[in-house]
């Protein structure tokens, strides 16, 4: 097995990213789509953060900071290669970031019905809080 790259994504990543996202991601997002992802990256260079191996997407996190709160998204790994440390690399990758601007808890966007992710999640010390529920308002048809 080579060596994993952890890196920021690029402009030039994003179709790469997209398409990603429909074999590696649960569930899908209103963001999901060349002008939103680019939005995120414009406003933040780093946060969306990628895994590569043999110079192929092989994991993705965003790792959104707003200078309050630290929030995590879009944890994604390649079916084929789960299991293999991608995931944890990505969300230690993640952390580090969020330390280094400050922040001082990391929260996760995790599908209610994702149960592989939970166990992931779990593996990596989150955990549900339950005295919290997200209230969502569509801004946009």
């Amino acid at each position: 097995m080579t060596e994993l790259r952890i890196r920021a994504a690029t402009p030039e990543d994003l179709d790469t990213v997209l398409a990603f996202w429909k074999v590696a991601a649960e569930g899908t997002s209103i963001s999901d789509d060349r002008s939103g992802v680019e939005r995120l990256v414009a406003r933040d260079p780093e946060a969306l953060i990628l895994a590569e191996r043999d110079g192929e997407l092989a994991g993705t996190v965003i790792a959104g900071f707003d200078g309050w709160r630290c929030h995590l998204y879009r944890l994604a790994v390649r079916p084929d290669h789960r299991r293999q440390g991608i995931a944890s690399a990505l969300l230690a990758a993640a952390e580090e970031r969020f330390v280094r601007l400050g922040g001082r808890r990391a929260d996760a966007m995790v599908l209610t019905r994702n149960e592989t992710a939970h166990r992931a999640w779990g593996a990596a010390g989150y955990a549900p809080e339950e005295k919290w529920r997200r209230w969502v308002k569509p801004l946009t048809d």
